[in-house]
């Protein structure tokens, strides 16, 4: 049986896709959690030692990102070990120990905002409004593209991820909390950016597809459905049967899609309709 390397695999997409992995491979996890018995508790924003993994992988599954990715400057350090310098140490250990396979978790803000939506053909130009949070995965990403001759290098950019059991300070749970409690939504224009969010299920289906590749591949994993975020308060709105306030800005709307026709063509379509699945989470 193959063996998995899973980090991240506490998070809302590592616990979701552990239980697909354990079907058919030998899964290791790193985790501040014990979430499995073969349970690596490594803190990747303090020194590691490679050496500590197992030597005979096949594959590697880099999901972890830091909790404090809103905390610029006071945690720079620790967003960038865990985001970007763990990256490094863990594909330069998979080079040097026979790992056939890499996959890297990236981030679909690294692509900007436009009125178009972003197939995975689009320079990704450094902008000094990106943030911290997605200059450490732009750096991850030129990092993994260095590598991606020497092994196979599959890097998904995912957009606006949401499910059952999602941290309650991501986007969809803020919502859904902020709408329950009467707080306005602040929309830019009359219906705020139009994005297409990813249901879970349509995530892990598509991390478990993309071991199946051949090459070095980047793919958008993002959802099936173009939503302003008028639409998604709304039906969140209709299902904790409480209506959403607003506060309307000027500004324009630019907006932040994913082309999902490379998703569907290497790995699955997506098919979680949102009114689905934030009732999921909710």
């Amino acid at each position: 049986m193959r063996k998995i390397l899973l980090t991240g695999a506490g998070g809302l997409v590592g616990t979701h896709l552990l239980p697909l992995l354990n079907k058919d491979y030998e899964v290791y996890t790193i985790s501040g959690k014990n979430i499995s018995s073969n349970n690596l508790k490594i803190d990747f924003s303090k020194e590691w030692n490679a050496q500590i993994l197992p030597r005979d992988l096949d594959i590697i599954i880099h999901l972890a990102q830091s909790e404090n990715f809103r905390d610029f400057p006071s945690k720079a350090v620790d967003v960038f070990n865990v985001n970007t310098t763990s990256t490094l140490k863990l594909i330069d250990f998979a080079y040097h120990t026979g790992v056939k396979t890499f996959v890297f978790a990236s981030s679909a803000g690294i692509y900007g905002n436009s009125d178009s939506e972003f197939d995975e053909a689009t320079d990704i130009v450094y902008r000094s409004e990106m943030g911290f949070y997605l200059a450490t995965k732009q750096c991850s990403e030129i990092i993994l593209d260095n590598y991606s001759s020497l092994l196979q290098v599959i890097q998904l950019r995912l957009f606006f991820v949401y499910g059952k059991g999602q941290r309650k300070d991501m986007l969809m749970p803020r919502l859904v909390e902020n709408i329950r409690r009467g707080i306005p939504v602040r929309l830019q224009g009359s219906s705020g950016i139009t994005i297409n969010p990813t249901h879970v299920y349509d995530a892990v289906r598509a991390i478990k597809a993309s071991l199946s590749l051949s090459g070095s591949h980047k793919i958008n994993i993002a959802g099936p459905e173009l939503l302003t975020m008028k639409e998604i308060a709304d039906t969140i709105g209709g299902i904790v049967l409480k209506q959403p306030q607003f506060i309307f800005e000027e500004t324009k709307a630019r907006d932040l899609i994913g082309s999902t026709s490379d998703m569907s063509k290497k790995l699955v379509k997506p098919v979680t309709r949102f009114k689905d699945g934030i009732g999921d989470l909710i």
